[in-house]
């Protein structure tokens, strides 16, 4: 019985040093973004102000840079959502010829290293005279993000009870309207969990934009590129800014389910 009270206190303390390993840089760059640094670079802290969140758009090129990269997110998002749920839905529902193949390559895609990417989709791209700048970036966003988006609905998809198909076709119902009215909702929460995570990895992606993304800068290759004159408070800001987005999310999702679970 003492082993077993030790264990789970080392359990409990193992999982509370991770968990502050893992928030420590979060918690450094919100600090930092009410650092009142007297020079260019903010590193030391030298006082307390808010006059960064007042100035957050301040800096055209940084501005810029964030709306590039929402944009970008924005497109992966819904595009790689669309794709991802065609994919996810095929491979879930039916058995078909290259299903195998299909499975081991989005699978591929997802193990891949981003630098074998970046430079294969960079050699694409020059091979065909294609101009590198927003559109190249989203559709190299696109292609790394919509294996993970099939995933998710693929998970789902196997799940699904079929009698609630073979009620909706003894009521009537067509296959279409059978996917909208009953099959849809239900992958809903799948679906939406992928097209969040897309535009999770592409807005803060750096390789493979680096490689495709020619003259225009995103959010990340400017932070990348100011590192050498020094990072404005501003970046701070507006990481922080994005984070609490996130966990907007997060909790607004999980106050949402909450209904649901008690229902079940």
């Amino acid at each position: 019985m003492r082993l077993r009270i030790g264990g789970d206190r080392l359990l409990h303390v193992y999982t509370w040093i991770l968990i502050a390993w893992l928030v420590l840089p979060i918690a450094v760059m919100i600090l930092f973004g009410f650092n009142d640094p007297q020079g260019r670079y903010n590193q030391t802290w030298q006082g307390f102000t808010l006059k960064w969140y007042g100035e957050v758009f301040a800096l055209e090129a940084l501005t810029d840079a964030l709306v590039v990269s929402l944009l970008v997110a924005v497109a992966t998002a819904l595009i790689a959502g669309a794709l991802g749920t065609g994919i996810g839905y095929a491979l879930g529902r039916w058995q078909f010829r290259g299903a195998g193949a299909l499975n081991l390559l989005m699978f591929a895609a997802i193990a891949s290293p981003e630098l074998v990417m970046g430079s294969s989709l960079l050699s694409l791209f020059v091979s065909l005279g294609a101009p590198l700048g927003p559109v190249s970036i989203t559709i190299a966003h696109v292609m790394f993000s919509v294996s993970f988006v099939a995933v998710v609905v693929r998970a789902r998809v196997v799940t699904l009870d079929r009698s609630l198909e073979e009620a909706a076709a003894d009521l009537g119902a067509s296959g279409w309207t059978t996917f909208w009215k009953v099959i849809f909702p239900i992958i809903l929460p799948a679906i939406l969990s992928g097209v969040m995570l897309a535009f999770a990895l592409s807005i803060d992606d750096f390789v493979i934009t680096n490689f495709t993304a020619g003259t225009t800068q995103t959010f990340p290759l400017w932070i990348w590129g100011s590192t050498r004159v020094g990072l404005p408070p501003q970046v701070n800001v507006m990481g922080t800014m994005i984070f609490a987005g996130g966990v907007l999310l997060a909790v607004l999702s999980n106050v949402r389910s909450r209904p649901r679970r008690k229902t079940a």
